[in-house]
C-alpha cells in the first residue's frame, strides 16, 4: 500500500487530526518560555509539535525521492500538492508548510520537473514569502476562522524578536508592559483564539497506521545522495 492508494482529502484530514492533537497540548507559558530561554526540556509539548513538523517534511521528501522512476516521483509531488490544497481549506497551515518545505527542499527542487509542477510550487511559496515579513501568511491567518492550526515557526520567530529587542524592565526599574503586550498580541492572534475549537473528522486507523507518525524517513545526507544519483552535479538527470 502506498500514498497514492488514499484520497488526498482523507490524508489531509488525518494529518490535521494528528497536528490538532499536538497543537492543543501546547501551553502558552512554555511557548513564552522557549522564546526567552530556547530550552527544549522546559517546553516538551512545543518540542513535540516542532519535531512533528520536521518529521512530516522529511517523510514527504523521502516518499518522493525513493521512487526510482521519474514519472512516479512526479505522481508523488502532484499527490502532495493535492493534499496541500485540502490542508489550506482546513486552515492547517502547519502541515501545509511542512509539505511545502519538503517540495521546496534543495534535494527535490534541483531535479527536473514538468512546468506545471514548478509553476505550482512558485504559487504555493507565495504564502510564506519572507521578503515582506510574511505578509501573505499573516493576512491569510488573520482571515481564518477556527478551527485552525497556525505555523508555529513564525510564532516563535516573532516572540524571539520581541524578547531580544525589548528589555524586561524599563530604565526606571518598572516592568516593561509594552513588551508584555506585544507578546500577548502575538499569542492571541496566532494561538489562543484557535485553541478552543477542534476538528470533527473521524479517525481513519488505516491511514494513521500508514503514516506511522512519520517515523519512516531518511536524513538530509541520504536524501542528497539519492538526489545526486538521479541527477549528478553538473550532469543530466538519469
Amino acid at each position: 500500500m502506498s500514498l497514492l492508494d488514499f484520497k488526498a482529502q482523507d490524508i489531509a484530514e488525518q494529518m490535521t487530526l494528528l497536528d490538532a492533537e499536538l497543537f492543543l497540548t501546547m501551553e502558552i507559558p512554555e511557548v513564552l518560555l522557549w522564546a526567552r530561554e530556547q530550552n527544549e526540556e522546559r517546553a516538551p509539548n512545543l518540542n513535540k509539535f516542532t519535531e512533528h513538523f520536521n518529521k512530516m517534511s522529511y517523510w514527504a521528501r523521502t516518499r518522493i525521492l525513493e521512487q526510482v522512476d521519474a514519472k512516479d516521483r512526479e505522481k508523488y509531488v502532484l499527490k502532495f500538492t493535492k493534499i496541500m490544497k485540502h490542508l489550506r481549506k482546513f486552515n492547517n497551515f502547519n502541515s501545509y508548510l511542512a509539505l511545502l518545505s519538503a517540495l521546496d527542499s534543495a534535494p527535490i527542487r534541483r531535479l527536473e520537473w514538468q512546468k506545471n509542477i514548478t509553476d505550482g510550487l512558485k504559487e504555493y511559496c507565495l504564502l510564506i514569502d519572507s521578503s515582506s515579513s510574511f505578509r501573505a501568511y499573516r493576512q491569510a491567518l488573520s482571515e481564518s476562522s477556527p478551527p485552525c492550526i497556525p505555523y508555529i515557526g513564525l510564532i516563535l520567530q516573532d516572540l524571539t524578536f520581541v524578547h531580544i529587542g525589548n528589555n524586561d524592565l524599563l530604565p526606571d526599574g518598572n516592568v516593561n508592559f509594552s513588551k508584555r503586550w506585544q507578546q500577548f498580541n502575538i499569542l492571541l492572534d496566532n494561538m489562543k483564539r484557535f485553541k478552543k475549537c477542534t476538528y470533527n473528522y473521524k479517525k481513519n486507523e488505516k491511514i494513521i497506521t500508514f503514516l506511522n507518525n512519520f517515523d519512516n524517513y531518511l536524513n538530509e545526507e541520504a536524501l542528497w545522495n539519492i538526489s545526486e544519483e538521479i541527477k549528478p552535479r553538473g550532469g543530466k538527470k538519469k
